[in-house]
């Protein structure tokens, strides 16, 4: 195994060009300037642990938005919900117009409008303004995951690859264990407008360094499915909205229904446009690759099972222990650091042990955690109860977050890798904005209410919900291929069967 020093010497020394494009045909240098393969992986990473540092600062801070709003459940819900339903949506749509744009000028034009939008955040004075201008984050986000891992997996040696894509999760899991204790450190010794004013001087220092460490990209020119996205986008709002809506409203409501039967029926009616249409949004053959396909069923439910449940426990600790902002990010500290040292190990050993292994391992894992949670939980609760079950979730997160990255690209040619990426992303935020809504469908159901004795009773079961979609995607995860040795299928002659489907050229 590498030691920390030869790991920083060897992408300390290891140059590439930064500045190509991918075009239908081979990639073609445009320039000579070089740049040290650990520049490559900050300047893709940054904005990554600016989306992942703003996703929990919310979470840390939506006691104190309750209060200062005055805010519903459902608002809070939508706090959260705004945010991923926009960035679900619009993900693909970013991968084409990087595709066809170039993906460094979107990437960069995601990260402005993050910007932007985290300024009108600050700004906001009731929760309907809030909630507008995190739709407006989700859209800017839009552009941040897919994109970064794209322009890192297509900068970056195959021999190198598993171990950037590691170091580029533990960078976004340092955003996950910061977040909280940033968050509540800014609350308690600022305001909450300050969470969101973070992410501008984080953005001023991004966009130079993508123009600087990043080379330009493209993928096949293709025409923008309009039609795809605004049937995949109102389909799963649809659905979500329902689920928000379910408890208040009545589950045989007529808003509700509409919202279920409406949003079922435009996401089939997307997946038989995708199948027709000529310049698809989502190109459904990729899914013919079985280590893209599981990887799929593993994030959206994985995300459905963690993210539902640290909702719901973030705001035990404030709610029922009674912790400030910033005691309950230090006490989240066992379970979100865990990633940042986890995740580039697991991205560094997956082509030894496999991505099927490390998968499996780390949804069994937090299962476990979140069951430990689920059975000690009460309103007297110790906090050195949840200790051991904070680390097994959290070393599980890490385990998760590399290995299903790798596995999505694992088939994929170069020029796919947007797509795929992309296609990863958008399951995996339709899961969190699931997630956060059937975990809070159960809890409100269970009479939860923000007192100490009401919110245990009612967190209980929503913990055990997400026990259960944690499971579920532990067995998905035993559809993985092995996934042993470096993901290297895009530099070889031989495409794999989705690439062939899409007709799509070899590259290098």
């Amino acid at each position: 195994m590498l030691t920390g020093y030869q790991l920083l010497t060897t992408l300390g020394n290891y140059k590439l060009s930064s500045d190509y494009y991918i075009s239908e045909e081979v990639p073609v240098p445009t320039t000579t300037r070089q740049a040290p393969v650990w520049l490559v992986i900050a300047a893709a990473s940054l904005p990554m642990f600016m989306a992942s540092l703003d996703n929990l600062v919310v979470t840390n801070a939506l006691p104190v938005l309750q209060r200062d709003f005055g805010a519903s459940i459902e608002q809070l819900q939508w706090f959260i919900n705004a945010y991923s339903l926009a960035f679900a949506s619009l993900i693909l749509m970013a991968v084409a117009l990087g595709d066809r744009f170039g993906r460094r000028r979107v990437f960069v034009a995601g990260v402005a409008l993050f910007a932007l939008a985290s300024a009108a955040c600050a700004v906001a004075t009731t929760p309907e303004m809030l909630i507008a201008a995190r739709a407006l984050q989700g859209a800017g986000g839009a552009a941040l995951l897919p994109l970064s891992l794209a322009l890192l997996a297509g900068a970056v040696p195959s021999r190198l690859r598993p171990l950037a894509i590691g170091i580029w999760g533990g960078i976004a899991g340092l955003g996950v264990a910061l977040g909280p204790l940033i968050g509540g450190a800014v609350v308690e010794g600022l305001t909450w407008h300050a969470i969101f004013w973070l992410n501008v001087p984080v953005a001023a220092i991004a966009i130079p360094l993508i123009y600087f460490a990043l080379g330009e990209s493209r993928g096949r020119k293709v025409g923008l499915d309009a039609i795809g996205l605004l049937l995949a986008g109102a389909g799963v709002f649809g659905i979500v909205f329902a689920i928000v809506r379910g408890n208040d409203a009545g589950w045989t409501s007529t808003q509700v229904l509409a919202g279920l039967i409406g949003g079922s029926v435009l996401l089939a009616a997307f997946i038989a446009w995708e199948r027709r249409a000529r310049d698809p949004l989502l190109p459904l053959a990729l899914f013919r690759d079985r280590s893209f396909s599981a990887a799929n069923g593993v994030g959206v439910t994985f995300s459905i099972g963690i993210f539902g449940a640290i909702f719901i426990l973030i705001q035990f600790m404030q709610v029922v222990q009674g912790k400030s902002p910033l005691e309950a990010g230090v006490a989240t500290m066992p379970w979100t650091m865990a990633p940042l040292i986890v995740a580039p190990l697991s991205g560094f050993i997956a082509p030894r042990v496999g991505t099927r292994t490390l998968i499996v391992s780390g949804t069994t894992l937090q299962a476990i955690g979140l069951a430990w949670i689920a059975i000690v939980m009460s309103p007297t609760v110790a906090y050195s109860s949840f200790v051991p079950a904070f680390v097994l979730a959290g070393v599980g997160m890490g385990l998760v977050f590399a290995p299903s990255a790798t596995a999505v690209l694992a088939n994929m040619r170069s020029e796919d890798h947007a797509k795929a990426s992309g296609t990863n992303a958008t399951v995996r935020e339709i899961g969190v904005a699931l997630g956060i809504a059937i975990l809070t469908a159960v809890f409100t159901g269970a009479g939860g209410e923000f007192t100490p004795t009401a919110y245990t009773d009612a967190a209980i079961p929503a913990v055990w919900t997400g026990v259960a979609f944690l499971l579920l995607a532990s067995f998905i995860g035993l559809a993985l291929p092995a996934g042993k040795g470096t993901p290297d299928a895009h530099d070889e002659e031989s495409a794999p069967d989705a690439a062939r489907d899409l007709d799509l050229a070899p590259v290098g």
